[in-house]
């Protein structure tokens, strides 16, 4: 991995957060947002008027893959994981041999700006958590956008003060342990103005506190 980010990132991702993480996914499911992509997503899918039903999901920044596995339960055919941590790709490569889904899941090491190349487009582009864990927005939200034959979900810190200074905070804590993560939020405004330089609009949106769960769809499914 080239960049200091994505190396930040399988420092701090690691594989006592990657255990954790995976046995918190088994014991109580996907996280509130997650769940909320999740749902949006199959809201998504089940409108679809041109009666095509999606088969091929990217998921980037899976994690322990909370997203995909409930969606190849779900009528998706396959799935393409790609994430920067090497610990969270082993956790869930864990959890894909235990559900049965191992030759349905194709796992990619990288940052995926870097590997966007090789990575061929899919019905279903998701990012739960991943916009904000990159520096590069355009670059990230333009090659992965790209990728998007019908709808584009992503989960991303809101705009507010509030999450502003949470974020501030987080990033003085990752200078002072000379961590090369950092954290950022990122203008809604400016990630519809790339999705839709791509041709995708959002149909739906969701907010909590902190977070905002965005649903996009390409007016003319590839």
């Amino acid at each position: 991995m080239r960049c200091a980010q994505c190396e930040g990132i399988d420092q701090l991702f690691g594989a006592k957060k990657a255990r954790s993480q995976l046995a918190k996914f088994r014991r109580k499911g996907a996280d509130r947002t997650t769940r909320m992509l999740i749902e949006d997503v199959y809201d998504a899918m089940s409108k679809r008027n041109d009666g095509r039903s999606p088969t091929v999901l990217l998921d980037i920044g899976a994690g322990v893959g909370a997203i995909h596995h409930a969606l190849l339960d779900g009528g998706v055919e396959r799935a393409v994981h790609v994430d920067a941590s090497s610990a969270y790709l082993t956790a869930a490569r864990e959890e894909a041999e235990r559900r049965g889904h191992t030759t349905r899941v194709e796992f990619v090491a990288g940052d995926f700006v870097d590997v966007a190349d090789h990575i061929s487009t899919a019905d279903i582009v998701t990012l739960d958590r991943v916009i904000c864990c990159y520096h590069d927005m355009t670059q990230l939200v333009s090659r992965s956008g790209e990728k998007a034959g019908f709808l584009y979900g992503a989960v991303y810190p809101r705009d507010e003060w509030w999450t502003r200074l949470f974020v501030a905070w987080n990033n003085v804590f990752y200078r002072a342990t000379r961590s090369p993560f950092r954290t950022f939020v990122h203008s809604p405004r400016d990630i519809d103005s790339v999705l839709g330089s791509h041709g995708l609009r959002r149909r739906s949106v969701r907010r909590t506190l902190v977070w905002e769960v965005a649903v996009y769809t390409r007016s003319n499914p590839a």
